[in-house]
């Protein structure tokens, strides 16, 4: 008992700058994010990480003393913060959407996810980064990224390019579609159908609609949240697939369906059964943003720029490539959802 009790300490104390050090950094993105609005915290997160890894002094910091806490924030916190993500997620509101559209978000995100796969090969970009790209262009960003990660037995180091991809696209439609909302004669309820079917992250999504109104984020938020429950479904099927992989060469087999995602169900049946009180779920949504805020911190603190520019121009154009045909996806079945008058 005593060596174990040690290793654990001795690891606890190899990860605290790093966590010490994301923590305080989700703070200041939480900061910014108060005095500008517009900008997502998480989103805020990344872009930190990716200075702290290419400023000079700070960058030896990153990449030696803080290192495991920030890997152990990358892949830990992560599956943390999926579960706790399951309590934004209400069934009701989900359903309240109608048979209809539920079929057509769905066939968008099976779209998105097949579309963004193929154009990611067709740019030369391995397997296992197209398989992450398009689970992060089609489902909700880094988080399923992450998701999909863990139950492909991915390395954390190959997240890294994918999670910069879909950060710089989602904040990219943050700029881009409020733009576009008047030239296309959208209204509220179709421009927050637009937003949550095409951008990536959660974050993203609220500050792309509230430009809109409040009409128009109500609409974003659970067009977005319906696209978050299939990640449930998606990443169960990678899992499987994967299992049966493993299983023809005699490795060992990884779980069915991953403790996180069972825990991500659970807490969206939770959320739906009404019991839990606002501020439950205010500390819970508070909870997660912190964890995924210091998860992202340690993935954008891995990413060096100078590697970035040499091998990632290829990845560029696949993720701009993909981030065209989800708004044009988004787009049409919003216009189905919503037709005009």
């Amino acid at each position: 008992m005593p060596p174990k009790r040690s290793a654990a300490a001795s690891g606890l104390t190899a990860a605290a700058p790093g966590l010490t050090g994301a923590a305080a950094a989700v703070a200041v993105a939480v900061a910014v994010h108060l005095l500008l609005p517009a900008l997502p915290a998480m989103t805020l997160a990344v872009l930190l990480g990716l200075l702290a890894a290419n400023l000079p002094g700070v960058s030896g910091w990153t990449a030696g003393p803080a290192r495991p806490g920030l890997d152990f924030a990358g892949k830990h916190l992560m599956r943390a913060g999926i579960v706790l993500l399951g309590l934004k997620v209400s069934l009701g509101d989900v359903l309240g959407l109608g048979w209809a559209a539920l079929l057509l978000v769905t066939a968008v995100v099976l779209a998105a996810f097949a579309g963004t796969y193929g154009i990611s090969r067709l740019f030369r970009l391995p397997p296992r980064v197209a398989l992450l790209v398009a689970t992060g262009f089609a489902i909700c960003g880094a988080s399923a990224i992450g998701a999909m990660a863990a139950v492909r037995k991915i390395r954390q180091e190959e997240t890294v390019l994918p999670v910069a991809l879909v950060t710089l696209c989602g904040t990219l439609a943050i700029g881009v579609l409020p733009l576009l909302a008047r030239p296309l004669g959208l209204g509220p309820e179709l421009f927050g159908a637009w937003t949550g079917a095409s951008v990536h992250d959660v974050g993203q999504v609220v500050a792309t609609a509230q430009t809109a109104g409040t009409a128009a984020l109500a609409v974003a938020v659970v067009v977005k949240l319906t696209r978050v429950i299939l990640l449930a479904p998606m990443v169960a099927a990678a899992g499987f697939h994967h299992r049966l992989g493993t299983a023809a060469d005699g490795a060992k087999r990884p779980p069915v369906i991953p403790l996180f995602v069972i825990g991500f169900v659970a807490l969206a049946a939770l959320r739906t059964t009404g019991w839990l009180s606002p501020a439950v779920l205010d500390a819970a949504a508070a909870l997660q943003d912190l964890l995924l805020g210091m998860a992202l911190f340690g993935l954008g603190s891995a990413v060096r720029v100078r590697q970035l520019v040499h091998t990632g121009a290829r990845a560029l154009l696949a993720a701009l490539a993909s981030w065209l045909l989800i708004a044009l996806l988004g787009l049409a079945a919003a216009f189905l959802m919503f037709p005009p008058a």
